[in-house]
């Protein structure tokens, strides 16, 4: 199942069915010479406008990625969009029974489907995404080259990532995934951006989604050589301090433990 849309004001929800069917072989009604793999494709496919308000049902029959026609219940016939498909539509237009069938999709089908999606919470919920930023370098530099911004666990999938350097928007250098699926009505998407930091400068990835009533913004800053060397001096420091506060509370307990213990001395009747 997947998502779209229509022209038309209002909230949509759309649904598509797609069979496909991979067919080898050396005979194929239109083609006189077919080559030796094809692929025919139908696509059914929902528009709701307004939950099921108004429900369009479309049906395309594909040849090779190239439509030849379709079937639209708001025009009630099949319409030929190449002349290979015009033979087709006549036939099925001249068959009563089938397009009294093909009519009736719209509820039997798309509206049907919507209750059971309805029921099984699939339309409506969603998901917050979570946001990480993550820099690395490649081969031998110094400093990182790159920042990851790792957005996942977010639904529906419609989503927006910017990059910004000192709040302005980047395009130069940015890289995104796909779009992936995590298999549990959830998706995840990377997007990178190449760029060469300098002392103070703050990169913000910045997220959009529907289930976000404000954009999420997660800052990175660059930091110069002497900066990164205080840092880590000053955990360098820190983690020192633990030591020797590890071994002071070990000789304490250590001594606690070896003095004798006071016997109570007897009272004098």
């Amino acid at each position: 199942m997947g998502t779209g849309g229509m022209p038309g004001a209002g909230r949509r929800w759309a649904g598509a069915v797609l069979v496909t069917l991979a067919v080898l072989g050396p005979h194929v009604a239109r083609c006189t010479e077919p080559p030796e793999h094809f692929l025919y494709q139908t696509k059914d496919e929902c528009y709701y406008t307004n939950g099921t308000q108004r429900v369009k049902y479309l049906s395309r029959d594909i040849w090779d990625r190239r439509q030849d026609l379709h079937f639209d219940s708001d025009v009630g016939v099949w319409v030929a969009d190449t002349e290979l498909g015009e033979p087709d539509a006549k036939y099925w237009n001249s068959q009563k029974e089938w397009m009294e069938y093909q009519r009736g999709e719209v509820d039997r089908f798309c509206r049907y489907n919507y209750g059971v999606f309805e029921r099984g919470h699939v339309i409506g919920r969603s998901a917050k995404p979570k946001v990480k930023v993550s820099p690395t370098k490649s081969g031998a530099q110094a400093h990182p080259d790159t920042l990851i911004c790792s957005v996942t666990g977010f639904y529906p999938g419609g989503i927006e990532v910017k990059w910004l350097k000192n709040g302005q928007e980047q395009t130069a250098g940015v890289v995104s995934t796909e779009l992936m699926q995590n298999g549990d009505w959830t998706f995840q998407i990377l997007v990178m951006l190449e760029m060469t930091p300098r002392s103070g400068d703050v990169y913000t990835c910045q997220v959009e989604h529907s289930s976000l009533p404000d954009p999420v913004t997660v800052l990175w800053e660059a930091q110069s050589d002497s900066a990164r060397s205080k840092m880590l001096t000053g955990v360098g420091g820190f983690v020192l301090g633990l030591i020797f506060l590890a071994l002071g509370l070990l000789i304490y307990l250590r001594n606690k433990k070896s003095r004798p213990v006071p016997q109570p001395t007897g009272l004098l009747s």
